[in-house]
């Protein structure tokens, strides 16, 4: 039958094929048309399983274990948790494992699920499965018998929980079916079903709505229920969405999550998600303009030719969906993305989220049931269509792998050198995370000059392109400013030795690279240091530059260490030499400390040990150049009482990545204070107010003055991004920005197409992209860079100006800014030369404002300093 399209403007009425059920489902009127809504009062499992197939009864059911159907409460984690590790003592076919542990110790599972005897040689499949990646041409598989590896995936946004909730009975009815097509499934395919991607986030909004849950369910959307409180349950614990953390690897479930996807590296991953109410259910392949180069076209074909399992599914249960708008496959954090650059496929689901038990939307009701039906549909049609093409994903993913080395071949970048010469902490991070990706990376083997940058053998590594991580590499290394599209569901830029400011260069020499590639790094550590020069009754000095030199700072100023920071240069003997000490310096005068000093000596060989941080001991407080130890151009640091505002109108986002940056790797006490409460709070008792990336529109004028007053008392505020424009609505700063002269590109009669506008409105905006800036090393807010010119990671388009007084803008952006990444012409030509820092004296505080985020996702290692220096020094600026 030929395909038959329809004009814009045409009014489809859905057709729903309701199965005969077992129960009776309640209908709503819609359209005219009846549309099938199952409350959760009602649904048992015949709602939710596929018709004529028997199930072993010695296998429990969900309700035999949970005490309620699924989809009538909502699963909390524990429950979840109890479920699957019942159904794996019941189950020949399951095997469970604890893989890892979240930050609020929940455990992070995985059901392997495959027939007995697959089992009883699990190791040797996984083995054989993994020599595919070897991109040995020569090498022959059986993949006919070869099993074929599928990875479910759900609600790696907690307040998304259909999946999860729907993993309940894939895990059952795969346990429990005595269908041929079954065993079929299970003699042939080993799949690893991951039942909560996110436990935190997942427990949270579980609670929410059941602790809202009425008797006589209510579908109004602005019922409680329907109206999740900040932060919601869709992040982790501190508020990371876990969905683009895959490549980053910056919190404990995703570091634990990629060690078990390298064990197995999946042919076919499904990723889980809910939408707005209103929608309805999209699946891939999504925009076919906006997909990454990287990824290889045959992966776009076989993800189109699952399209048509997941189509004819949802035909026959009468769902409507879409699959080639909104989402695209560009960013490699997603999960649904990540696989695609390491030969298998991912695929996205989004359904419609009835965000509770029930509610109303434009396609009627929709019910809790109903989005779990869904989701249990499309992982049926997944392990579906993986059966059938089980032989063809295996080939593409041996395909991919010879294909991926013939690529670096013609690369022209034969080897990544990169590593800093004074921050072993900052390479230790660069490496973990190069590292979990399954990454081969050598020792230098002997110093050399690559670009604009000197390595020195004992902290510079190499990353031979020539490996099956060549593509991985690549998504982590290059950078890219050519695009064809302009819009993107996420961020078109994310280069990690930029985010790191860490040295690096391409090395296009096939020799040279092999004559600089050393040892091959097994093992990992973070480096240990101590104290140079042993002991020291007159003072102790360390370097700014190590990435954990605030933490140590922070911990001396936490057990009442005096300190102080180096405002200009001075040198002083250490071991006989002479030791230069760069501006940041911090300075531990013996004489003046609250402990004895081999109290002091004990504590600074702990935190140098254990930082990477190295201790100088300084013997005499003369310079033979720059200033004295006793000069007043030491500044006195005191120590940071940090009150953070969260809550409605700040973003979750941002302030979660401040939150963890202080207290998970900083150790530095933050206070959390809703901005509701704020009114409530004694202001005095802290001496740091940090504003993250928000409106507060709900602050006042009488906050307003409360805030004024207090920085004008000696106290400094932190503002990024939104936060600077609220400062500057209410005059508390005098910080101007630019703004864009025209709404985008219009006719010469002013005119443009109806159906460009969300393409316009999109390619006006910055959603994230790599930017170079000029840093001005004197100012307290750049101590301990190296270089004057790093990057920035760039949202938005807040355009600050520079500040009036000549010395208050510490960093700029460059004339010619973009590195990676999309911004269109208009941005950029407002973004040279303005902002990136501005800093403002109010009567004896300091207000320091950010244009960008230096926190971002917690990957942004390169610009944390710039922050925290605003917290430790900002009383140091004149």
């Amino acid at each position: 039958m030929p395909l038959q399209f329809f004009p814009k403007g045409f009014l489809l009425l859905p057709y729903f094929k309701l199965p005969f059920r077992t129960l009776a489902v309640s209908i709503s009127l819609f359209l005219l048309v009846s549309i099938p809504s199952i409350t959760s009062a009602q649904v048992d499992l015949n709602f939710y399983l596929p018709q004529n197939q028997n199930y072993n009864t010695s296998i429990p059911k969900p309700n035999s274990v949970l005490g309620f159907e699924v989809g009538e409460w909502h699963v909390r984690h524990d429950q979840l948790v109890h479920y699957m590790q019942t159904l794996a003592v019941a189950s020949d076919r399951i095997q469970i494992r604890e893989y890892g542990k979240t930050h609020e110790l929940r455990p992070q599972l995985v059901l392997i699920v495959t027939s007995p005897l697959n089992h009883s040689k699990l190791d040797r499949l996984q083995k054989e499965h993994n020599a595919l990646l070897s991109g040995d041409k020569a090498k022959e598989y059986d993949f006919e018998n070869m099993p074929g590896v599928v990875w479910l995936g759900y609600s790696i946004h907690g307040n998304e929980p259909s999946g999860s909730n729907a993993s309940l009975l894939v895990a059952y009815h795969l346990a429990a079916s005595q269908s041929k097509d079954v065993e079929k499934l299970l003699n042939e395919n080993i799949i690893l079903i991951e039942p909560s991607l996110n436990p935190d986030g997942l427990n949270r909004f579980a609670n929410w709505v059941n602790m809202h849950r009425s008797k006589n369910l209510i579908a109004d959307k602005n019922s409680r229920e329907h109206l999740e409180r900040w932060p919601s349950g869709r992040t982790n614990h501190y508020w990371f969405d876990l969905n683009r953390d895959w490549l980053p690897l910056q919190q404990p479930e995703s570091k634990n999550r990629i060690k078990l996807f390298h064990e197995w590296t999946p042919n076919l991953l499904t990723d889980h998600h809910e939408m707005g109410t209103n929608s309805t259910f999209f699946f891939q392949p999504g925009v076919p303009s906006r997909i990454h180069p990287l990824i290889p076209q045959k992966n776009y074909e076989l993800t189109s030719k699952m399209a048509q399992y997941h189509a004819r599914a949802l035909d026959e249960i009468g769902a409507l969906y879409y699959t080639r708008q909104n989402f695209d496959d560009y960013y490699f954090g997603k999960g649904s993305t990540y696989p695609d650059i390491n030969g298998g496929v991912g695929i996205l689901f989004e359904q419609a989220s009835s965000r509770g038990h029930v509610q109303e939307s434009d396609n009627g009701l929709l019910s809790f049931p109903t989005t779990i039906q869904h989701q249990f549909t499309v992982s049926l049609s997944s392990l579906q269509a993986a059966k059938d093409m089980r032989v063809e994903l295996l080939q593409h993913m041996r395909q991919f792998y010879i294909d991926a080395l013939e690529a670096s071949k013609k690369d022209e970048a034969k080897a990544y050198i990169f590593g800093s010469r004074v921050d072993p902490a900052l390479n230790f991070h660069f490496l973990d995370m190069l590292k979990a990706h399954d990454i081969e990376i050598y020792e230098l083997e002997e110093d050399a000059t690559v670009g604009e940058f000197e390595f020195k053998k004992e902290s510079a590594w190499v990353v031979p392109t020539r490996q099956a991580a060549y593509g991985v590499i690549s998504a982590v290394f290059q950078r890219n400013t050519v695009f064809t599209d302009s819009l993107f569901y996420d961020i078109s830029a994310w280069t990690m030795p930029l985010a790191f400011n860490i040295p690096h260069a391409e090395i296009r020499s096939k020799s040279k690279a092999d004559e600089l590639q050393g040892k091959k790094i097994d093992k990992l550590a973070l480096p240990s240091a101590k104290i140079i020069g042993d002991s020291s009754q007159y003072a102790y000095a360390f370097e700014w530059n190590d990435y954990y030199a605030p933490k140590v700072l922070n911990l001396l100023l936490q057990a009442g260490v005096n300190a102080r920071v180096a405002m200009r240069p001075f040198d002083s003997q250490v071991l006989g030499s002479v030791k230069n000490f760069a501006v940041g310096t911090i300075l531990i005068p013996v004489a003046l400390q609250p402990m004895q000093p081999g109290e002091l000596t004990s504590l600074l060989q702990k935190l140098s040990r254990e930082n990477a941080v190295q201790v100088f001991a300084l013997k005499s407080g003369l310079s033979s150049a720059g200033i004295d130890l006793g000069s007043p151009s030491f500044q006195v640091l005191r120590k940071p009482k940090v009150l953070l505002l969260v809550g409605e109108g700040v973003s979750s986002y941002d302030a979660g990545e401040i939150w963890h940056l202080l207290d998970f790797r900083f150790d530095l006490p933050v206070t959390l204070i809703d901005v509701e409460n704020f009114s409530q709070v004694k202001l005095h008792e802290y001496n740091t107010l940090i504003l993250a990336n928000g409106n507060y529109v709900n602050l006042d004028s009488n906050l307003v003055q409360k805030v004024e007053q207090w920085v004008s008392d000696g106290n400094t505020l932190v503002a990024v991004r939104g936060a600077v424009n609220w400062l500057m609505k209410n005059n508390i700063v005098i910080t101007q920005t630019k703004k864009m002269q025209s709404p985008g590109i219009v006719n010469p009669d002013n005119r443009r197409a109806y159906g460009l506008q969300g393409n316009d409105r999109g390619a006006r905006t910055i959603g994230g992209a790599i930017c170079a800036v000029k840093l001005d090393l004197s100012h307290p807010i750049c101590y301990g860079y190296s270089y004057d010119e790093m990057s920035v990671f760039r949202r938005g388009t807040l355009f600050m100006k520079a500040a009036k007084n000549p010395y208050s803008t510490p960093v700029v952006y460059a004339e010619n800014p973009l590195q990676s990444g999309y911004i269109s012409n208009e941005n950029l030509e407002l973004l040279k030369d303005t902002a990136v820092i501005v800093t403002e004296k109010h009567g004896n505080g300091r207000i320091v404002l950010f244009a960008d985020n230096p926190n971002f996702r917690g990957f942004w290692f390169g610009t944390n300093k710039l922050f925290l220096n605003s917290l430790f020094f900002a009383q140091a600026i004149q």
